[in-house]
């Protein structure tokens, strides 16, 4: 199967009617429905992230699917020098030198996790990669908690407060699944979670994680919750999808080059599966997008996999998108991700990894219930056998960010 075609199903198993109304418009930069406007065009995407004001607190916007998430204000929602503070303290953390502090926690993952697959049997990458998004999430944040456990009340969480603000038609939740109860179970874990020492942060911190000194307990398992959410979702979208894509369209010599190669390839990559294909957002003001007018209070819909051109131009190493354009992946300007760095690097080294055992994909299912496009099993083997555990290491020739890779997927 070509790669397009079995990257399409994860769209249209989850989202057919949303994703059919999106292809339809997609070749207008910006449309008008009512007040709602879609964002398509490179440009317009950016005038919609830089030059228009965002209401951060509007409802059906990531801002209020955090509020959901933890009644406290958080990254999402956050304007002015609260917003500032803590995408500063958060970008500290996500630095390449935070980065770096982190990569043993997901590469002793890979290490382990890849071995059945070197000795000729099968892996479920979701599994795989469900286990260490939730390893590298706990490490980040200083706790001491189940990766498996956590990565799944993450993605519960997200996925129950997402089923709450996409338009359409509203189906019952799964008992536990309404987004107050998984919102709970995150955050009781979080809270209970022992305390532990970040990597390269010394002693472990007292209270919750992440809680600025001045800050109130609810609102540091908040900000927790946030970006448990935020990383693990991304993590367990994004990964799954590049490995298919790459195993389908036959990429695996730009993974095993390494260097440049491997750089370009991971751009590329999560330039086309794009984690977070769209952005809702609200206008806090008036302004002028592609030429079209804004009015406050107007919904905005940043499709964010139109803005790169995924829907039409194929990841290719060799000529790459613009830099520019590979970012928006990302955001750009003040709201842009603080975790560019972390999935650029996450991604290089599982590709490193893979990279000599040439895997094929052997079953994959898309997860119809998740707040992002995925697999929910996504199971490859290897084409070739015998590959040493310390090949994992062969794509980290670069530090995290060498690439020229700037700070979300929306933040």
């Amino acid at each position: 199967m070509r790669a397009r075609a079995r990257d399409r199903r994860v769209y249209l198993s989850g989202h057919p009617v949303l994703f059919a109304l999106l292809a339809a418009v997609r070749h207008r930069a910006v449309t008008r429905l009512g007040g709602t406007l879609l964002v398509n065009g490179t440009d317009a995407f950016v005038e919609a992230m830089t030059r228009v004001p965002l209401d951060r607190r509007a409802d059906g916007t990531t801002g209020a699917i955090a509020r959901d998430l933890a009644d406290a204000d958080l990254l999402f929602d956050q304007d002015g020098a609260a917003h500032r503070n803590a995408r500063r303290d958060l970008a500290a953390r996500l630095s390449s030198a935070g980065v770096e502090r982190l990569r043993p926690v997901w590469r002793s993952v890979l290490d382990r996790r890849l071995g059945a697959l070197r000795d000729g049997g099968r892996a479920d990458l979701v599994d795989m990669t469900a286990e260490l998004a939730g390893s590298t999430a706990a490490a980040l944040l200083g706790i001491d908690a189940d990766p498996r456990e956590l990565s799944r009340a993450a993605r519960t969480a997200a996925a129950a407060a997402a089923r709450a603000h996409l338009p359409g038609i509203r189906l019952p939740a799964r008992r536990g699944h309404d987004p107050a109860t998984a919102a709970r179970a995150l955050t009781t874990l979080l809270a209970n979670a022992p305390r532990v020492a970040r990597p390269g942060a010394g002693r472990p911190g007292s209270g919750c994680p992440v809680a600025r000194a001045d800050a109130g307990p609810e609102t540091g398992t908040g900000l927790a919750s946030m970006l448990a959410v935020a990383a693990i979702n991304t993590t367990v979208a994004a990964i799954p999808r590049a490995v298919a894509w790459c195993a389908d369209d036959r990429l695996w010599e730009h993974a095993a080059a390494g260097g440049e190669r491997l750089d370009a390839l991971v751009s590329e990559l999560l330039r086309v599966v794009v984690p977070t294909p769209l952005l809702p957002r609200a206008a806090g003001g008036d302004g002028v997008i592609g030429g079209c007018p804004v009015a406050h209070g107007d919904r905005l819909i940043l499709v964010t996999r139109h803005a790169t051109g995924a829907h039409h131009r194929d990841p290719d190493p060799a000529d790459p998108a613009p830099p520019h354009v590979a970012q928006l992946v990302f955001g750009t300007g003040p709201h842009a991700c603080p975790g560019a760095a972390l999935a650029r690097a996450q991604l290089r080294d599982v590709l490193a990894a893979l990279a000599p055992l040439h895997p094929a994909v052997v079953t994959a299912r898309p997860d119809r219930g998740a707040a992002l496009p995925g697999w929910r099993v996504l199971t490859i083997e290897a084409t070739t056998r015998g590959v040493p555990a310390a090949t994992i290491r062969t794509g980290a020739s670069h530090p995290p960010g060498a690439s020229g890779a700037t700070p979300e997927a929306g933040a």
